[in-house]
């Protein structure tokens, strides 16, 4: 299928996204929203990835799920039509497990999780109605098998993980995609002073990944880089014991 012309961003300020969208945008994206918590100087540093992509930043809080049918209503009135809507949002944290506080864990959770499912729901009902469109959402190898040193986030994007693989059947009869992204350790500004995990890659490596699967036009699962699925094919397979001398601290 020809690559979409029109895109809405969720989380606009993730390396991974804005990388995609220059990467788009050689192939014809042309007009895109971008949404964050805070937007400010978005427009700029994208068109610097991406030069003559026409680009409107707003304000987003993933939390605030009161807000995401009127932002998704809105962005269809800038663009005429949604072609793709790639969700980036997630907050990480360099010790996302046992040193995090009550609080923290909530506050990871309706971000990571429970506040993104609810954007997701409001563009699904969107492109449902067109008919057309694709989803994409940034997963992580972290959710399919927990560690000790990062299992809070591991456990909201194994929760993304899910809704986004029963999103991709609920509207395939509408015409729609949905591309569940599993990356593994991605050298952006998020992973800034933490150690790299093996098979670590960069942005671009996941934006490659991102555009073939969008331009094939259907509901896939897409492991980043590709031996991540084989290798975890077979570690989530080994007891308890083994896994925790594995995955160590990291």
């Amino acid at each position: 299928m020809p690559a979409p012309s029109t895109a809405l961003v969720l989380g606009g300020t993730s390396d991974i996204a804005q990388v995609t969208l220059g990467r788009l945008a050689a192939l014809g994206l042309d007009h895109v929203v971008v949404a964050a918590r805070d937007p400010e100087g978005l427009p700029e540093r994208i068109g610097v990835i991406a030069p003559g992509l026409a680009v409107e930043a707003v304000t987003c809080d993933a939390t605030d799920v009161t807000e995401h049918t009127a932002l998704v209503e809105a962005a269809t009135r800038a663009l005429g039509r949604i072609d793709l809507v790639l969700c980036a949002v997630g907050v990480l944290g360099h010790r996302a497990g046992a040193a995090m506080t009550p609080a923290d864990v909530d506050e990871m959770a309706r971000v990571n999780f429970g506040g993104t499912a609810a954007a997701l729901a409001a563009a699904a009902d969107l492109l449902v109605e067109q008919r057309h469109g694709t989803i994409v959402v940034l997963s992580s190898v972290a959710g399919v098998r927990p560690r000790r040193s990062n299992y809070v986030y591991g456990a909201t994007k194994a929760g993304l993980d899910a809704y986004a693989r029963g999103l991709a059947d609920a509207v395939h009869e509408a015409g729609v995609a949905v591309i569940t992204v599993r990356a593994g350790f991605v050298r952006t500004r998020m992973t800034e002073g933490l150690e790299p995990a093996p098979f670590a890659t960069d942005a671009g490596a996941v934006a490659a990944g991102i555009v073939s699967a969008v331009v094939r036009g259907r509901s896939r699962v897409v492991w980043v880089p590709r031996i991540l699925g084989p290798a975890f094919a077979l570690l989530r397979l080994l007891p308890a014991g083994v896994w925790r001398r594995v995955a160590g601290d990291k």
